[in-house]
């Protein structure tokens, strides 16, 4: 048995010209992080199993049904069938799943389907291009909402071309189809580095140039399908070979392999049992929903006992493995502690969009014992308050999005200084020393701008609320985003009778659910005003109420026909309050 290689530019050039797909094969059934997973692996010269391809001849042509290969994929879409007239025909016995997602990676699209929408309705899916973020450092661990710990280079389907900025540089993957030779791939460096966003450095610029190069190079260079092909008519001895070659079993993942390596040398008891067990605790046994992973324990363990903060199989040593097992019930006390003030702030699984950001906060715990950030005493009340609004501003800035590998270590080089001279969480260092590049850190104008954009169940809308709130109790009291003027009042139908033009009526519909309509009450505070006719509750705030809530005594615009009028004065007391936040003497 004979295999042959081919780069994949020249494979997709065949496919659905002369590679096609038999009767007997599924659908496609990737999702879009598969999708990606595969490109990553490429990138990262990753082996991707060997294809099996089936020449036939011409007498098998007449007799077989075959089937093109989909480039832009839509939920429920069966491969169409194709025509072998005039054609040499090879079908795809193994390696449909790889061969297509290669397709839509770099010639084609995937459909996603938009939240909340039905899945019959017109509008409900989006077709999507992949993308790659050649600003992203593939040597760094990346975190970002919906991405894998595991994906290195910064790829992503995005509907339109996304924006580019000092932190975000996007080619579309398959533009590389375009360039093969090395004139035309310098010539495409040349454009590139010619219109990155100013302040972008050395490098960066180095970087771009590295991930243009390794692109091409697995595309056009390297001949990275290793495929070997049956030439034998008989159909019995095919269906055979594509039985057995369908018939493999489960792969392990990273952090499984991780996970077993990790419980190898752990000497007492089952790692994985420990780990397990810990991250359903977390996620199912606290007061609220919590979503942790196997992943990020492991990556707290490193983190918080000092060792290099990339999530390597190197770092697992059998010394770290065994300091990391020494101090395990330690560990997993300051995690706990952690996510309980968190949850006890209102962030759960539903809002908190980094869980890199939180490892700054276990670190301060793990080296603070006992302490809980809940307590009345001075030194709880201000660490508290401290500790939330540096949070807060993190994940409103994304600070932990990116190269978090730098900024984890930074923020632990940060508190650790920080520890020699003083008991006290350091926000105002933590501010300046994770402004790597020029990120900013903290919430500045054109930030403020930014959040009084979200809108009713965004997971950033109650971060933006909670840092709205300097005197909340949060101790073991649930806070709810709540419609100041109600959502129902201002219901299309409802405007519609009070005989509004239309351009009026689609102006307050729209403005109903931003953040100038949004506020945050106790659970209870909340079904009590439900309760009652919201004339008679608005009127019956006091002074000390509506200024707590940022609300003007303004009654002429306390209904759902003012609306947009009602949003915009509070914004502006909203946009003072944030801003605020931003001086010295609130830090």
């Amino acid at each position: 048995m004979s295999y042959t290689t081919i780069t994949i530019g020249d494979l997709l050039a065949e496919v659905n010209n002369r590679y096609f797909l038999p009767a007997i094969q599924r659908p496609y059934v990737w999702d879009a992080d598969q999708v990606i997973t595969l490109i990553d692996s490429l990138l990262k010269g990753y082996p991707i199993s060997s294809f099996m391809f089936w020449a036939v001849d011409d007498d098998l042509k007449r007799e077989l049904k075959i089937y093109n290969f989909i480039e832009n994929w839509k939920p429920g879409m069966q491969n169409p069938t194709a025509s072998a007239d005039g054609r040499d025909v090879t079908l795809v016995l193994d390696g449909q799943q790889r061969l297509t997602s290669l397709l839509i990676a770099l010639r084609g699209t995937f459909s996603e389907k938009a939240k909340y929408k039905r899945r019959s309705s017109a509008d409900a899916w989006t077709e999507k291009t992949l993308y790659l973020d050649l600003l992203q450092d593939p040597s760094e661990d990346y975190e970002e909402e919906g991405v894998d710990l595991g994906v290195s280079y910064g790829l992503r389907f995005h509907a339109v071309p996304p924006r580019n900025d000092y932190r975000r540089h996007w080619f579309r993957l398959g533009d590389m189809l375009n360039y093969r030779s090395e004139e035309q791939l310098a010539k495409l460096i040349e454009i590139t580095l010619a219109k990155l966003h100013h302040g972008v450095t050395a490098y960066e610029r180095e970087l771009i140039t590295a991930t243009l190069q390794r692109l091409h190079q697995v595309i056009w260079a390297d001949e990275v399908v290793n495929y070997y092909t049956e030439a034998s008519p008989s159909v019995d001895r095919v269906l055979d070979i594509f039985v057995r070659a369908n018939d493999g079993g489960t792969k392990l993942s990273k952090s499984d392999l991780m996970m077993s390596l990790i419980t190898s040398r752990w000497e007492s008891g089952s790692a994985r049992d420990a780990v397990f067990g810990f991250v359903d605790h977390i996620n199912s046994g606290l007061s609220a929903e919590n979503k942790i992973t196997k992943d990020f324990v492991l990556k707290a363990c490193l983190v918080l006992r000092g060792f290099d903060v990339k999530y390597n199989v190197s770092n697992f040593t059998t010394q770290s493995i065994n300091q990391i097992e020494q101090t395990w019930p330690e560990i997993k006390d300051a995690i706990e502690r952690t996510f309980r003030f968190l949850n006890g702030l209102g962030i759960t699984a539903e809002n908190l969009t980094s869980l890199n950001a939180v490892l700054p906060i276990a670190w301060f715990l793990f080296h603070a014992p006992g302490v809980t950030l809940r307590g009345s005493s001075d030194f709880d009340r201000q660490n508290a308050r401290a500790v939330q609004r540096w949070l807060l501003n993190s994940l409103l800035m994304g600070v932990f999005a990116g190269t978090s590998d730098r900024t984890i270590a930074a923020a632990r080089t940060t508190l650790k200084n920080a520890s020699l001279t003083s008991r006290n969480f350091p926000e105002e260092q933590l501010y300046h020393s994770l402004a790597i590049g020029g990120r900013l850190t903290r919430l500045d104008e054109r930030g403020v701008e930014d959040l009084l954009e979200l809108k009713y169940s965004k997971p950033k809308t109650f971060l933006a609320l909670s840092l709205l709130y300097d005197d909340l109790d949060w101790g073991g009291t649930i806070y709810h985003v709540d419609h100041i003027i109600p959502k129902a009042r201002a219901a299309r139908r409802v405007l519609m009778g009070m005989n509004l033009p239309e351009h009026r009526v689609r102006e307050i519909t729209e403005s109903v659910d931003l953040i100038g309509n949004l506020q945050l009450l106790p659970s209870q505070e909340n079904i009590e005003k439900g309760d009652l006719p919201f004339d008679s509750w608005i009127t019956g705030r006091s002074d000390a109420y509506r200024s707590r809530h940022l609300i003007e005594h303004t009654p002429d615009l306390w209904t759902a026909a003012m609306l947009p009028e009602f949003v915009r004065g509070r914004e502006r007391l909203i946009r003072q309050r944030l801003l605020a936040l931003t001086e010295p003497e609130h830090a």
